[in-house]
This record gives structure tokens, sequence and C-alpha cells, in this order.
């Protein structure tokens, strides 16, 4: 708990520093006195409401969809405030560079350089630019919130597989990922989000992880309306890294009396696909047959590179299988497992799908060409991969987390159509 406090400690007074730097440049702008008096009172107003709301989220239990709500304040202002900060250090650097001049015997007098075209100063237009520039976020983040998180888009992909047994030609498989019950919010807009992916008719459902954000209750609410998703041939799940609990049972809650331990909340999440009548592949794989034919199903459990809690086991996950040259699909969360283990090991996986990554749910994303900053992060991030004969496809998620909204990456449903050429 004394770690707890000191990281809270030292992240608040980070943000009153920042928005102290901020709020000193800001006000050397042409303000008339009593509204600069006004903006300085209403600053530092929503500022502590900032630290309260953060407060809150962190010392107090919650519903994760509330935790997200009042995260969306102070995460909204502060990557405001980051996007002006380069505009504000500039123009510091560029006024004790200047008094630095003029000590060393520069003549002092006022640069005509420092007037633009429209008679301000050069710091007034620094200062005005890094305004109107972090406005772009501002709006853009509001308007995630507002629109964006709900906002479900079907994504159809055809996937040519050469050693596709022929019943299984033309065979529409859907795929949803990182539905985070906890952070839902709107029953209405899921169900409808249901409704899209039933409406395409898939004959066989991936869930690719993350049920909850960290305890099996969050999905209790939830449960009239995914165990709606049936398919004809079935529908397989697996675990993400947010449905073992590790975020939550390795640190303690202040004024937190549950005695709910993680062995027990991990059967409960593993009772819940069960309910909802999803196959759960726990490091198992399934013969699925069709007129004699058959391909296998593999799930894995949470493997990532750069996660410590590697429950992931390929060689446990692939002892049922009997015929290693049959198409082999497999349900991995995290796409680094592609690069970090499958590639190098396992070539005959002929496609992996995953999710994990919510495709950062802010940034840029077209047929041709698609930017997150998620991608310095993870090189696989959205969309369809291929390496030799091998294919991975990362969904971009059904739900959120943390920032409650879309930007640009909005909730995937996706429909994918085997075929042998």
């Amino acid at each position: 708990m004394i770690k707890q406090f000191y990281s809270f400690g030292t992240t608040i007074l980070f943000l009153i520093l920042l928005d102290y730097y901020i709020y000193r440049n800001v006000i050397k702008l042409n303000f008339p006195y009593g509204k600069k008096y006004v903006f300085t009172i209403l600053w530092w107003s929503v500022t502590s409401l900032g630290i309260s709301l953060i407060f809150i989220s962190v010392f107090l239990k919650i519903p994760f969809w509330l935790e997200s709500l009042l995260n969306f304040i102070p995460l909204t202002l502060l990557v405001t405030k980051i996007i002006c900060l380069p505009f504000f250090v500039l123009n510091d650097l560029l006024f004790y560079l200047k008094r630095a001049l003029r000590r060393v015997g520069e003549e002092k007098r006022k640069d005509q350089s420092e007037i633009t075209n429209e008679g301000i100063s050069r710091s007034q237009f620094l200062l005005k630019s890094g305004i109107l520039v972090s406005s772009i976020p501002l709006f853009s983040l509001t308007g995630g919130f507002i629109s964006g998180a709900y906002d479900y888009q079907v994504r159809n992909q055809k996937i040519i597989l050469p050693n596709l047994p022929k019943a299984f030609n033309g065979i529409k498989i859907g795929q949803i990922s990182d539905i985070h019950t906890g952070s839902l919010y709107n029953k209405t807009a899921v169900l409808g989000g249901v409704e899209m992916l039933l409406g395409q008719k898939p004959d066989l459902v991936f869930f690719t992880g993350d049920l909850v954000n960290d305890f099996a209750s969050e999905a209790t609410d939830y449960l009239s309306i995914f165990s709606k998703i049936k398919a004809p041939l079935g529908v397989y799940s697996i675990l993400g890294n947010h449905d073992y609990g590790e975020y939550h049972f390795n640190r303690k809650h202040f004024f937190e009396t549950n005695n709910l331990t993680k062995e027990k909340n991990f059967e409960n999440i593993k009772a819940i696909h069960k309910t909802l009548g999803w196959n759960l592949l726990l490091n198992d794989s399934h013969e699925l047959i069709i007129e004699g034919e058959h391909v296998y199903i593999i799930g894995v459990e949470n493997w990532g590179i750069n996660n410590p809690y590697k429950y992931g086991n390929m060689e446990i996950a692939m002892e049922k299988i009997k015929d290693r040259s049959a198409v082999q699909l497999l349900l991995s969360h995290d796409p680094s497992h592609w690069r970090g283990e499958i590639l190098p090991k396992y070539p005959e996986i002929d496609m992996m799908f995953s999710g994990h990554t919510h495709g950062g749910q802010f940034g840029v994303r077209h047929e041709k060409y698609q930017w997150s900053p998620i991608q310095y992060m993870y090189e696989e991030w959205a969309g369809l991969y291929t390496q030799d004969n091998q294919k991975l496809y990362v969904n971009v998620g059904f739900g959120f987390l943390d920032y409650p909204g879309r930007v640009g990456i909005l909730p995937e449903i996706t429909i994918f159509e085997l075929s042998t050429g």
C-alpha cells in the first residue's frame, strides 16, 4: 500500500508541475485582467477535479465502466497538454537564448523578425499555435467518446488456404475480441453489435480473449446478450491477459473488503464461458469434421513476448492433433505470439487469430493505409498479415479499455470466408 501511495504521489506531483508550466504559458496571452482571474480559478478547479477523479479510480473500488468514464476527463486533458507542450518549450528556449545573446553583447533592440504578417509577436504566435493544435485531440477524443465506442464495423476478409478441404470451401467464420465487459455501459448498443454479428450468419465464431477487465462478475449483466452468440459449427473461445486477474490481484486496493481469491475468480471466468455455451480452449484443440473431412481449431492460453505471465503451451495444445498436414487454425490472444513462437517453431499453423492491441483505439484505418501509436509497440496490430504460407489476423476489438471511446480505429466484427483459391 505504501508503494501505491508513493506511485500515486509521484504521478500527482508530475501532473501538478505540468499543469503549472502550461498555465504559466497560457496566461502570457493577452487576457484582460478580469478574464485572467476567472481563467485561473477555472484552470485550477479543473486540475483539482482531475486529481480527485484519479484518486477515486486508484484507491476506491468502483465499477470499471464508471472508472473509465471518470478517467476520461484527466486522460483527455493530459493528452491535450502534452500536445501543446513542445510549442511552449520552444517559446521558452527562444526566450532564454535571446536573453543569453543579449548578455554577451547583442544590441538591445526589438528584432523585427519576431513580428509575423499578422502583427503578433513570435511568442504569442507559438503560444496560440500550441493551443490551437492541442485542441485537435481534445475534440477528437471527445467525439470518440460520444460516438466511437459502439460504432461497430463489419470487416469482410477472404482467406485462401490451398490445402483447405473442399467441404470447408466457403465456410464463414466470425471473429470478435476484447469485449471488456467491465468497461461497457450501454447494453442497447452492445446488443446491436451482437445482432450485427449474427446478421452475417457465420458458420463458426471465434472469440479471442479479454472477456473482462479483471473480475468474472463484470460479465454478469451481459450474459443474456453474449449468450445469443451461436453458430452451426460452434463458438470457440480463449482467454486474454485480462482474464487472469493479474492486474488486480497483484496489487491491493484501498478500502477493499472483497475476499475473492485469484483462483476463485479464474474458476468463475471459465464457468462463464460454459454458461455462454462457448467452447473454451485452454491449451487444447478441437477436430472439426464436415463430410468426413477435417480441420483443427487450436486454442492457447495467453502468451505475449512482453508479458511475464506466459500461460500458453503450444506443445500441450497440439497433443491431440493426429494429422499434422491438416489445416490448423490457431486462436492466440496476443499477436506477438506469432513472431515470438509460431513462425519459428510451428510452420504447420496455417492461420492465427488474435486481438489484444485494440488498434490503440486511436488512429487512421483505411483499406490501403493504417496508422496508430500502437504500431510502435506491436509489429502486427490490425488486419491481415502474411509471411510465407502462414497468416495472422489481428482484430482491433469489440470493446474498449481505459479511454471509453475510439477515434478512427472503430470496434470490429470480422467475417472471414475460407477458400481453396
